[in-house]
């Protein structure tokens, strides 16, 4: 029998779900002004940084520094692959994907990562999708294709598109790491996050560094930095994670796909970025095919907004 309790409990649990997901929403429309000023690695650097350093109080307790010293050798090398493909090769695509791409195109792109993660899951880790996943996969193509096609490229779209893709592989070969590392349930996610974070973000800094030097950052800049990192990155993954403790795998993805909806929303409002009818019908149709998808899928990383 379901408690008044229980049922207070999961309402707060949806409205912190809700918020989360605004919150990574708003992160593709930040991200897009802060362009303006730093070049696309270095900024993707600079965030996740940041965020590593937030997460510093949490990590210096006895148990935690514990576990990293009682850390072995193949468990740093997964971490480290883990930092590697998830926030240097994922993160850096979708930074450079947003600077030369519109927002929403950005994020529909994105969410091919479970149809990629279901395929790649039966070869690794003999995971067979169900047929409803196939039949969400194959609505999501409807989606897309109803929104790109006739496909008019102007200037680098087709560059970001391309940078794109391999982000999404790079995504979904980094949700297959993280399953591959959690499943044992001897790493806490806390841990898995802090390391593969810090290594990823040191990677992309020698990276965006080498390529662009440092950049003159404005203090309204530096606003949109401190905020990725501190509320959009470390605060919402924090609470996203309480939120799965209450709500049901199927909860969970209808609000993380409500996403390309927001995205879309706030791209046209603060951005400018308009899209047709055509393109609204396909990415409605998108997200219904995507949720399909996810709705077992609900434990792999989610999009690193």
């Amino acid at each position: 029998m379901i408690t008044t309790k229980s049922k207070q409990t999961h309402i707060i649990s949806i409205s912190q779900a809700l918020l989360v997901t605004f919150l990574w929403s708003t992160s593709f429309i930040i991200i897009k002004w802060g362009l303006i000023e730093i070049p696309p690695i270095t900024f993707a650097g600079l965030r996740y940084i940041i965020a590593f350093i937030c997460f510093i109080p949490f990590v210096a307790k006895r148990k935690y520094i514990n576990e990293i010293k009682e850390l072995k050798a193949s468990q740093w090398k997964k971490l480290i692959l883990l930092g590697f493909v998830f926030y240097t090769f994922t993160q850096g695509a979708q930074f450079l994907g947003l600077s030369l791409l519109p927002s929403v195109t950005v994020s529909l792109m994105l969410n091919f990562t479970p149809l990629v993660v279901a395929v790649m899951g039966i070869f690794i880790l003999s995971e067979k999708p169900s047929k409803l996943q196939w039949v969400g996969s194959a609505i999501f193509m409807v989606g897309v294709l109803t929104f790109f096609l006739p496909i008019s490229l102007i200037g680098n779209e087709g560059v970001g598109l391309v940078i794109m893709l391999v982000g999404v592989l790079a995504n979904a070969g980094s949700a297959i790491i993280g399953r591959d590392i959690n499943r044992d349930k001897n790493i806490s996610p806390l841990v898995v996050t802090f390391i593969s974070m810090g290594v990823g973000a040191i990677i992309l800094m020698v990276i965006g560094i080498s390529m662009d030097g440092l950049p003159d950052i404005s203090l309204k800049t530096w606003v949109f930095l401190i905020w990725l990192a501190a509320v959009n990155t470390a605060f919402a993954f924090t609470l996203w994670n309480l939120t799965l403790r209450s709500l049901t795998a199927m909860e969970s993805s209808i609000i993380n796909n409500t996403m390309l909806i927001q995205i879309a929303i706030l791209a046209w409002y603060f951005l400018d970025e308009s899209i047709s009818l055509q393109e609204g019908i396909g990415l409605a149709i998108a997200a219904v095919g995507a949720l399909l998808v996810q709705i077992k899928k609900n434990s792999v990383s989610k999009q690193l907004k």
